[in-house]
This record gives C-alpha cells, sequence and structure tokens, in this order.
C-alpha cells in the first residue's frame, strides 16, 4: 500500500505565476456554467487519404473526458485501447470535436452509430494509412463564454488588444498539476526517492508535472523581469507558437542548458531550487528541450453580451497543440468554477 505523507510532511507548491501585464485582472467571471460555455474543435491540418489500415472517426463529446471515449470505441471494435489513436486530451465539462482513428485492418460490419447518445455523437469517418498521434493535430479552436462577468469595461478591452497583439505568457495550465497541486506532490515523492511509483502511466504524469513546473517557474521570473517577449543575448530562439522567433525556456531532461550569459544566470538559479528533480530527470531517460515562453493567439475575437440581466465575455482563438486556453484566459479574469 502506498504510504500517505502527514499535512506536515506536505510539500507546499505554488502556482501564482507572474501575470503579462504586471497585475492580476481584476475581472472576475464564472467558467463553465454549462458545458455549451467551453467549446474546442480540433483541426488536424492534414489531408486523410480515404484508403489505409486505419479508420478515422470525427466524434463531438459532451460531459466526457477523452478516454472514456477512447474506451468505448475499442470496445465496439474489438480491439486493445492501445490500439485507438488520438492527438490530444479534451476537457470533460465542455463540447468538443476530435479525431480518432482505430487499428482496423479489414472491413468488418461495426454499428458505429451506437456512439450516439447523450455524451457523444459521430460527425464523419475516413480511412488512412497511419495511426493518429499524440500532438499530431495542427491546432485547437476555442469558442468560450465567460458568465456573470464583473468588471471594467474599459480596462477589459484596453487588456484583451493587449493579448491580441503581443499574446500571453505560454504556461503550462493548471490541469496539468492536479486537484490542490497533488501531481507535484506526487511528483516530489518520486524524484526525491521518497515512493518510486511503479504504475507507468501516473509515474509519466507526475514527471511531466514536474518537467512544467519548472518551466513555469523559469518563465515567471522572465515575466516578472519584463524579458519573456523578446530575445536578449543568452537566449535560445524557439517559433513554434509565434510567426517570429521568441525566447524559451527548459523542459528539463539530460543535458545541458544551452543558454548563456543573464539567461544562463536566471535559469540556472530558479531551476537549482528543486536540485533533486532536476538531478532525477536527469536520470529516467528523458532528454532536455526547450518551450517558447510566448503563446500567441490566432483569430482571436471577442464580444460582450448582455444576456437575461447577465453580463457575458465570449471570446473565440486557436492555440497550437500543446498550449492552454486556461493560460489566456487567466490573462482576463479571475474565473469561478461553477458547481
Amino acid at each position: 500500500m502506498k504510504p500517505e505523507a502527514s499535512d506536515n510532511a506536505r510539500p507546499s507548491f505554488s502556482l501564482d505565476f507572474a501575470f503579462a501585464q504586471g497585475n492580476p485582472p481584476r475581472a472576475q467571471a464564472t467558467l463553465r456554467q454549462q458545458p455549451e460555455d467551453f467549446v474546442v474543435s480540433e483541426h488536424l491540418g492534414m489531408e486523410l487519404s480515404g484508403d489505409g489500415e486505419h479508420l478515422y472517426l470525427q466524434v463531438e463529446k459532451k460531459n466526457l473526458n477523452t478516454l472514456e471515449l477512447v474506451a468505448k470505441i475499442a470496445r465496439l471494435a474489438g480491439v486493445r485501447n492501445m490500439d485507438v489513436g488520438y492527438a490530444g486530451l479534451k476537457d470533460k465539462r465542455a463540447i468538443t470535436r476530435q479525431w480518432f482513428s482505430v487499428y482496423l485492418p479489414v472491413d468488418k460490419p461495426i454499428e458505429w452509430q451506437s456512439l450516439n447518445g447523450e455524451n457523444a455523437r459521430l460527425v464523419s469517418q475516413t480511412r488512412h494509412r497511419q495511426k493518429l498521434r499524440r500532438g499530431q493535430h495542427q491546432s485547437n479552436h476555442f469558442h468560450i463564454r465567460l458568465k456573470q462577468f464583473s468588471g471594467d469595461l474599459a480596462q477589459l478591452e484596453a487588456r484583451l488588444k493587449i493579448i491580441a497583439s503581443k499574446g500571453v505568457p505560454n504556461y503550462f495550465g493548471p490541469q496539468r498539476f492536479g486537484i490542490n497541486a497533488n501531481n507535484l506532490v506526487s511528483a516530489d515523492r518520486l524524484l526525491t526517492g521518497e515512493y518510486p511509483e511503479r504504475d507507468r502511466k501516473k509515474r509519466g504524469l507526475y514527471l511531466s508535472a514536474a518537467r512544467s513546473y519548472l518551466f513555469n517557474k523559469v518563465l515567471s521570473a522572465r515575466v516578472g523581469d519584463s524579458s519573456w517577449r523578446d530575445l536578449e543575448t543568452g537566449d535560445i530562439a524557439c517559433d513554434g507558437y509565434s510567426q517570429s522567433a521568441v525566447p524559451s525556456g527548459p523542459l528539463w531532461g539530460r543535458g545541458r542548458l544551452s543558454t548563456w550569459g543573464r539567461i544562463l544566470d536566471l535559469e540556472t538559479r530558479v531551476t537549482g531550487q528543486h536540485q533533486d528533480w532536476c538531478n532525477r530527470l536527469e536520470h529516467v531517460g528523458l532528454k532536455q528541450e526547450r518551450r517558447p515562453l510566448v503563446l500567441t493567439l490566432n483569430n482571436f475575437e471577442w464580444e460582450i453580451i448582455q444576456e437575461n440581466n447577465d453580463c457575458i465575455l465570449e471570446i473565440q482563438f486557436s492555440l497550437l497543440p500543446g498550449s492552454y486556453a486556461t493560460s489566456v484566459i487567466r490573462e482576463i479574469c479571475s474565473t469561478r468554477a461553477y458547481h
């Protein structure tokens, strides 16, 4: 049985990262009052061949997480869960449209329409020659309604215009770290040798959370000194999330930091606060990588709507894989979770 740490021994991990515009937004809103308030559409960005050993299914789901739908598709097809491919995990309390691939080299009658129900709807299907892999999609488009909005609308408009032109810090979202940052607590126990998690999926989840936290800490320091947007001497450029090169931060693993000068000193100082983590991350098979510090929004639009005495901020934008809508929202307003 996995030992439980006492409350007094439980490490504390702050997710209070710096804001791009200095101070946190003073506006507030309710997020996900209904699944219809958070709509995500996945765009593959590639042409499917129409033939091959993999059947591609485009499914719209509601109040259902991606892995639950993977299991349902696998049962219908009579295959293992691992034979079902998907490009990314999508939110549960939302309406999301995404693609799945199923390894079916031989056509056989399957009642795919039985996917249809209260929580899912089959949109289309076709064939392709390769399995769908994680992160293979081109982008995700978000249509979000922030309800019960309160705040200075003139200040909001100014804030939104800055976000549209300059982007936001490319933080990993809080969902990466689990409820009450529990993934980080487990990561600390794993990386300091307190408890060697043997479940491969959980182990991967905790290692990923640790790398993400170190990255966010470095980015927060760069946001704090206003150096996160523009390249300076010692930076390593990255262009994954922007049309122009932007600074990057470390995803920890084996290998040396490739920055130099002031930037190397900053990254060494911040990550050195978790030296035990860094040492272990270098010995678990992960390679040191870089991630852009800037998250650019494509097709960013907003509208303020008055509806039944409720002020609603409606926003739309597209993001590349690996980025978080919650990192955009946190720069606009603080949110109350709907229960």
